[in-house]
C-alpha cells in the first residue's frame, strides 16, 4: 500500500471515528470533511470507497444501532430515543430505522427479547445488515 492511500485511510478512519464517538451530534459532511483535512465531494467519494456507504448512511446506521440498544434495555419512550441518538423528528427516525432494520422501533421492542449470551454475540446477532 503507497503512503499516499495509508493517509488517505487513516483520514476515512479520523471522521469515521469522529462518526461513532459523536453520533447524536448534528455532523455533517462539512463537518466531517473537515476533520479529514480533504474538501468535501473528495470527503464523499473517498469515504464511500472506503468503507462501502455514503458517510450520511454510515451515520444513520450508527444511530439506528444504538437506538436498538436503547430500544432492548431502556423503558425509554422512543421519542426520547429518536432525539437522544441524533435524530431531527420522529418520523424520520421510524422511517430510517424501518429501512435499516426492517421494522418500527415499536415493533422492534416488542420482538426483542435479550439473552444471557455474551454482549459481543448480542451485538453481531442484532446488528442490521444494510
Amino acid at each position: 500500500m503507497s503512503r499516499a492511500a495509508e493517509e488517505s485511510n487513516r483520514r476515512m478512519l479520523r471522521a469515521r471515528d469522529a462518526m461513532d464517538r459523536g453520533y447524536a451530534q448534528p455532523l455533517d459532511v462539512p463537518a466531517l470533511a473537515r476533520i479529514a483535512y480533504v474538501s468535501q465531494a473528495h470527503f464523499t467519494r473517498t469515504f464511500r470507497a472506503t468503507f462501502g456507504e455514503t458517510p450520511h448512511r454510515y451515520l444513520q446506521r450508527r444511530r439506528v444501532e444504538r437506538a436498538m440498544f436503547l430500544l432492548r434495555e431502556t423503558d425509554h419512550s422512543v421519542t426520547d430515543i429518536c432525539f437522544e441518538v441524533g435524530f431531527g423528528s420522529p418520523g424520520t427516525f421510524s422511517r430510517t430505522f424501518r429501512d435499516i432494520v426492517g421494522r418500527s422501533p415499536r415493533a422492534y421492542r416488542r420482538e426483542a427479547v435479550t439473552a444471557a449470551v455474551p454482549t459481543c454475540f448480542a451485538m453481531a446477532w442484532m446488528r442490521p445488515s444494510d
